[in-house]
């Protein structure tokens, strides 16, 4: 005899009853790591390892059969493992603020909800809060798709004898937002120098002759056009909803691949994850052929070379220092030689860090 199909009072049973047993398994492994906390204080081990992070989210995606999407598991892992680790220690992360900037969307978007983030009014701030223990970690930009490098972060590491310990890749989407949401009542656009830059050929399409006004973030544009019923601001949806806006348009950047890659910095080195990548500053002596000779220890080892950035020697006229990245860990035995070599051609030469690859 066919049994009858169930019904919709039927399924919400069966989710209520998968939900109850969701909430008991989180509070189970909340206790395990509670018992790990426990058992790293008193070996005085690191009670954060980013790369067990990227072990978790690896191992999990790669059982998952489907239909639930991998993009949408790794963010549910991220706020439990968020969770988890406050329960163990508070984790307090400086970013560049303030509140609603893309720092503030890929500070969350690494260390999730539950840290304690400390957004701050400049870079050399940033690094400042880890250099003296205030935070344990640091998340600055580094450079965008379209409008590149941001050198003042470069210009830190210089001095700085912090590490970088992870990398987010932030895929960026720029909205328009205003009090009223009508396009028409727009007569100024505020913004940072970058998202205008980035929606330039929007602006000048849909808003010609609208003056541009520079400011020192997006979430500062967005405080200033709450107040004012004449103006727009680009900005981010987060924005949007903290500063009580209405998009007028959202997606305006120009380019659809417009990514904001950030460093994270602390004061420790990271693990070897088996998939890392490899940052360095150095200077070299000013020799014929010498540009040549610093990329040749990589070449004949096979190691890709990413990123190869110049910024001026601010302590000497008319040297210049490299930032270089590439794949491996620095204790790979042949990113290990090629960087020995290297150094040999050298004034100085400083591992920034070697990370895990963002995912």
């Amino acid at each position: 005899m066919q049994q009858n199909a169930p019904t919709i009072t039927d399924l919400r049973d069966r989710i209520d009853g998968i939900d109850d047993r969701i909430v008991e398994l989180l509070n189970e492994r909340a206790r395990v790591v509670l018992d790990v906390g426990r058992l790293k204080s008193g070996s005085n081990q690191e009670f954060h390892v980013p790369g067990r992070e990227r072990q978790i989210y690896e191992r999990l995606q790669s059982l998952n059969p489907g239909p639930f999407p991998n993009d949408a598991l790794k963010s549910i892992y991220r706020e439990i493992i968020s969770a988890c680790l406050a329960l163990e220690s508070p984790m307090k992360v400086a970013f560049l603020g303030p509140k609603a900037t893309f720092s503030h969307l890929a500070t969350m978007q690494q260390f999730g909800l539950s840290a304690e983030l400390v957004p701050l009014k400049s870079i050399p701030a940033v690094f400042e809060e880890v250099e003296k223990g205030k935070a344990l970690y640091g998340v600055v930009p580094v450079e965008n798709s379209t409008e590149g490098v941001v050198s003042h972060t470069l210009d830190m590491f210089v001095e700085s004898s912090l590490k970088i310990t992870a990398e987010i890749l932030l895929e960026v989407h720029h909205d328009l937002l205003s009090r009223t949401g009508r396009i028409e009542d727009i007569k100024k656009v505020y913004s940072h120098p970058q998202p205008i830059a980035q929606c330039r050929q929007w602006l000048d399409d849909h808003l010609p002759g609208v003056p541009l006004v520079d400011v020192a973030s997006t979430a500062v544009a967005a405080q200033i056009v709450s107040d004012d019923y004449t103006a727009a601001a680009i900005a981010s949806e987060l924005a949007a909803s903290l500063y009580d806006l209405k998009v007028v348009r959202s997606r305006i950047e120009d380019q659809v691949n417009n990514f904001t890659r950030f460093l994270v910095i602390a004061r420790k080195a990271c693990e070897r994850s088996g998939n890392d990548k490899t940052s360095i500053l150095f200077s070299v002596k000013d020799e014929p052929g010498i540009l040549c000779r610093m990329l040749e220890p990589f070449a004949k080892r096979g190691i890709n070379l990413s990123k190869i950035e110049s910024r001026p020697y601010k302590k000497k006229a008319w040297e210049y220092i490299f930032f270089l990245d590439l794949s491996g860990h620095f204790s790979d035995p042949e990113v290990a030689a090629a960087l020995d070599e290297l150094r040999e051609c050298c004034q100085f030469l400083k591992i920034l860090g070697s990370f895990p690859r963002s995912m």
